[in-house]
């Protein structure tokens, strides 16, 4: 079993229903209409709800950030390929894929997963053997995202080349790269594959791209974080698909 930690990590998940739920455990003497909508919901769902003093809370948290609540649940089911393709098929918009590469830390990937939902993208791939992170870590400061974005763990490069024979643009992003984000279109059926600091993409996904592009910088640092990168590109892409009306110009 593993624990949710905070109030909107426990309603995602009891609003998504992936998770088996063993008990909610609720600080005694917390302001409880701070809860009334995750107790409402495990009420419907017959959750347990049981009350427990802040020791208890604390001894299993990580920390003190748990807001009061922590829930005991079955792990979250990886989204499999099958899954996934059966999901882009039921789109009516142009798919948009997020490719994570050389995650180092849980936490920026949870902002990374909260930051990938906001703009739009419908389903976030990661190689399954770069996966050992605490889902703790990740979901806390995902604020919920990681309980609603379908996580796809794979082995290899074989779904991205099935994609890109679907019709889907690979854009990896790279330090250095000829071409701007500015200068593709991201409209498209698109995966955006973006790596870690340290390592980067891998070699295999870098040959099976459609275009390698650079987010352009000025002054001395040599490369943005993980979470940074991701929600730059990913908001071109959002104002690429999504244009502000042009109320008036003119």
């Amino acid at each position: 079993m593993e624990h949710l930690e905070g109030r909107q990590s426990v309603l995602a998940a009891l609003q998504v229903r992936q998770r088996r739920f063993e008990v909610i455990l609720l600080k005694s003497g917390a302001h409880e209409d701070r809860f009334d909508e995750v107790l409402a919901l495990a009420e419907s769902l017959a959750v347990p709800v049981r009350r427990v003093d802040a020791r208890e809370l604390d001894s299993l948290a990580h920390g003190s950030s748990h807001g009061g609540m922590i829930a005991i649940v079955s792990p979250k089911p990886r989204t499999s390929v099958t899954q996934l393709l059966e999901i882009l098929d039921r789109l009516s918009d142009a798919p948009l894929l997020l490719l994570l590469e050389g995650v180092d830390d849980a936490r920026n990937l949870g902002f990374t997963l909260r930051s990938a939902e906001a703009l739009g993208v419908h389903a976030v791939l990661v190689k399954k053997h770069l996966w050992d992170f605490d889902a703790i870590e990740v979901a806390r400061p995902a604020s919920g995202a990681y309980e609603r974005i379908p996580l796809v763990q794979i082995d290899d490069t074989s779904i991205l080349e099935t994609l890109i024979a679907r019709g889907f643009g690979l854009f990896g992003c790279v330090a250095n790269a000829k071409r701007q984000m500015y200068d593709v279109d991201l409209r498209e059926p698109t995966i955006l594959a973006i790596g870690g600091e340290k390592r980067g993409l891998s070699g295999a996904v870098r040959s099976i791209c459609t275009r390698l592009i650079t987010i352009p910088t000025t002054g001395g640092a040599s490369s943005l974080s993980l979470s940074h990168a991701t929600a730059i590109v990913l908001a071109e892409a959002m104002r690429q698909r999504h244009p502000p009306n042009n109320v008036g110009a003119g």
